[in-house]
């Protein structure tokens, strides 16, 4: 769409965070450690980024701070447009994704970073999600149908509109882990409790029309902890970067089950 210059400038003065000399300069409070030094404890290191010469978000300050001050500073990021889920963090106590979490301007205050909470660090700001991809792997998910297709048989597994629809606020999940890592259920039984992201990614498929195998998957999880160890808090709800609602599928989920 064509815009005057006059219009290109109004735009520019909205996003531009310019301002007096030294007004613009934020302070970041970030997690650092590292396991080559064992014997060093984790400690919070400060850095001043200046905000007129960095974007919005807080993964570009963080990536400002790598590449202009301190290239040791470990943290993961990839699609930066809240896709991928690889920049999920704990940004001033909330779990949410770098790349969607605008910079603070009040620089009279800090922006405190910490890896996702309740996980070991690898190292800084990347957590080892070891245990979450595993869970996520046990619940098989993808298509499954009980009668192989012969070759002149395959074609595309056709739904309704109606079924489909079902799906809406389920396949949108990336899988950041941000809801999980802000459950005390999974902080507590993390060993067992497959946590919020898994259990609603488990009951996508399971309701999901074209898959034969919704009692199977349902009687896997039928265990005191698969899925019951939920009790409806809702951290995951307040906390997923994506607007989404795992407690309200596993609500679901548990009905189903119980009805089994």
């Amino acid at each position: 769409m064509f815009r005057t210059r006059s219009t290109i400038t109004r735009i520019a003065r909205l996003f531009s965070t310019k301002t007096a000399a030294g007004d613009a300069i934020k302070t970041f409070s970030i997690y650092r450690w590292d396991p080559e030094k064992p014997n060093q404890k984790p400690y919070m290191q400060n850095y001043e980024v200046d905000l007129s010469t960095c974007g919005p978000m807080v993964l570009d300050a963080l990536v400002k701070i790598k590449n202009e001050i301190d290239p040791t500073l470990a943290f993961r990021r990839s699609c930066r447009e809240g896709i991928c889920g690889s920049c999920s963090m704990n940004i001033n106590g909330v779990n949410t994704l770098a790349c969607l979490a605008k910079i603070d301007r009040d620089v009279s205050s800090k922006t405190k970073i910490h890896p996702l909470p309740h996980m070991y660090v690898i190292r800084d700001l990347v957590p080892d999600l070891s245990l979450f991809y595993k869970q996520y792997k046990s619940i098989e998910p993808y298509l499954k149908q009980k009668r192989p297709r012969l070759r002149h048989e395959m074609k595309e597994n056709y739904q309704s509109i109606q079924d489909r629809e079902k799906l809406d606020g389920l396949y949108e999940c990336i899988l950041c882990a941000c809801c999980s890592t802000a459950c005390p259920s999974y902080w507590w039984n993390q060993d067992k409790y497959l946590g919020p992201a898994v259990l609603m990614q488990a009951y996508r498929w399971i309701i999901d029309s074209r898959d034969e195998y919704g009692y199977e998957r349902r009687q896997k999880m039928q265990d005191p902890f698969s899925v019951y160890r939920c009790h409806t808090i809702m951290n995951c709800a307040k906390t997923c970067p994506k607007g989404l609602n795992p407690g309200f599928a596993i609500a679901k989920l548990k009905k189903l089950m119980a009805e089994d």
